[in-house]
Order: C-alpha cells, then structure tokens, then sequence
C-alpha cells in the first residue's frame, strides 16, 4: 500500500506542477499579446488613426488625403519648432508605406516628422525647408516614394510605389 500512496502523490504532484506551468504560460502570451496588438482588446491603429494621433500631438492641423488635392484655407498652426515659425501650416497623410507631417512656411516645405508603417523602413529623406521635400518608404510591396511641396501656406502631400 506504501508504493501505491507514493506513486499516487508522485503523479498528483506531476499534475500540479503541470497546471501552474500552463497557468504561467496563459499568462505571458497574455501580457505580450497585448503589449503587441496595443492593448486588451486587441486594438490596432488604422494608418488614417495614426495620421489623426499625430497630428493631433501638434496643435490643430489639416489632415487630407495622402493624393494631392485642393485645399481649402486653414488658420495658421502653431510649429513648437523654430525653423517653422508661427505661420506654419502642417498637414499629415498616410500611405501604404507610412505617415508623413509636411509643413509650409513663407512657402519653403518642411517635413516634420514621418513614421514608416510595419515592415517598412524610411530611406532617402530630404527634410528641407526646400521648395520639395520628399521619404521613401521601402517594404515587402516596393517603394513608395513621398514627396511634399507648399502652394501657397498650404502643403500637398502626394505618393507613388515604385516596384
């Protein structure tokens, strides 16, 4: 009866240490799966949220499409860096490769920032001020190049893929 009982405490105690492995493993995947998608319900940012959040750090902003298009005026916002000024006037787009802030004071572009999507990765910036500034974002669909000139206070943003 004795090697029965130790056999059977040996095994309860195998089973033990089975379940709180496993309990400990649900856990980890848990924190790091919502480290990774953002948050606990599995939250991801569209690249059109993403323009929205970062221009949103930044005063109020025209957000338009990543295509060139006309624009209506804007009051001025306000650039917490000095080489944009107080005239400024910045405008975000996204595009498949990633995210760009242009601005435009006394009509010389500048990019502000630029944020390549997933996968992607920022080559050939030319930040300016310049009458064109451009990014080039080279991932697994190709290269999209992004460049930004000012007509007027106002930036336009435009973007093509080269394969």
């Amino acid at each position: 009866m004795t090697v029965n009982r130790r056999v059977l405490l040996t095994a309860a105690g195998w089973g033990l240490a089975a379940g709180l492995a496993t309990l400990i493993a649900v856990a980890a995947v848990r924190v790091v799966g919502e480290g990774l998608t953002g948050g606990p319900g599995g939250e991801v940012l569209s690249q059109d949220e993403i323009a929205r959040e970062l221009a949103a750090t930044s005063g109020p902003t025209v957000i338009g499409p990543a295509t060139p298009s006309p624009v209506t005026s804007s009051p001025a916002t306000p650039s917490p860096d000095p080489t944009g000024g107080p005239d400024a006037v910045r405008r975000a787009a996204a595009t498949p490769g990633g995210t760009v802030v242009a601005e435009c004071a006394g009509g010389r572009a500048r990019l502000v920032s630029w944020a390549p999507a997933q996968g992607y990765r920022a080559t050939d910036v030319d930040r300016g001020p310049d009458d064109d500034v451009e990014v080039s974002f080279v991932g697994p669909a190709g290269e999209y190049e992004v460049d930004a000139v000012c007509f007027g206070d106002q930036p336009e943003i435009g973007w093509e893929l080269d394969d």
